[in-house]
């Protein structure tokens, strides 16, 4: 999808491998820079539902750790700063090849990796901006907490664009019931995480869309 100021969007959907061909498509299209904006779950407690995380680098779940472009970060930071938005910009973000849906796991991951928060794509982006000599930023909003768990009947339930899959939902409702007190507070989660890069996309304008 092309955008002002001569950038593209390419909507990836979840994961690794999906995120690998959307920055391959940008880079094959010209693309001289690769930003990641979505959203992410949170391994440690100063990372709240609705924060923004601007990591200074990437890592994986191989040790493999790439860093994200200091000026890109900055220019985004003054900008974001300007808007009073809730922001961190120090610290590691860790990628996934599953989700972690449990405080255990998070906790785990954290303990690891030192990483504050987690998401499934900005390592593959990163590998491609790695290869292709560009650089790249990554800016996430926070849904899950760190002690939020999320039902796995509700995980699997979903597709490779979050969107519910109305029959394996109905199904895993029947089969577990107690999910269903899990919905206001998942959607309340995800409202606020969408408001908070809403108003990023408006406070940084051009600049999250290429470095200047």
């Amino acid at each position: 999808m092309p955008l002002a100021h001569q950038s593209a969007l390419w909507l990836s959907g979840m994961g690794p491998a999906a995120a690998r061909r959307a920055a391959l498509g940008l880079a094959e299209a010209g693309a001289t820079a690769l930003a990641v904006f979505g959203v992410a779950g949170s391994l440690d407690r100063c990372l709240g539902n609705g924060s923004l995380f601007c990591p200074q680098r990437v890592l994986d779940e191989k040790g493999c750790v790439h860093q994200a472009d200091a000026s890109w970060r900055a220019q985004l930071q003054r900008q974001l700063a300007a808007g009073a938005l809730p922001l961190r910009t120090e610290g590691s973000l860790l990628s996934v090849q599953h989700p972690l849906l449990t405080a255990t796991d998070k906790v785990a991951a954290h303990e690891r990796f030192a990483a504050l928060a987690v998401d499934m794509e900005s390592a593959a982006v990163a590998e491609v901006a790695k290869e292709r000599g560009l650089p790249f930023v990554v800016l996430r909003a926070i849904v899950d907490e760190v002690d939020d768990a999320i039902p796995s009947a509700l995980s699997d339930s979903v597709d490779t664009w979050g969107r519910p899959r109305t029959f394996g939902l109905i199904a895993a409702l029947c089969r577990h019931p107690s999910v269903l007190a899990d919905l206001p507070r998942l959607y309340s989660r995800m409202q606020r995480a969408t408001l908070a890069l809403r108003a990023a996309a408006e406070a940084t304008g051009s600049a999250l869309a290429r470095p200047s």
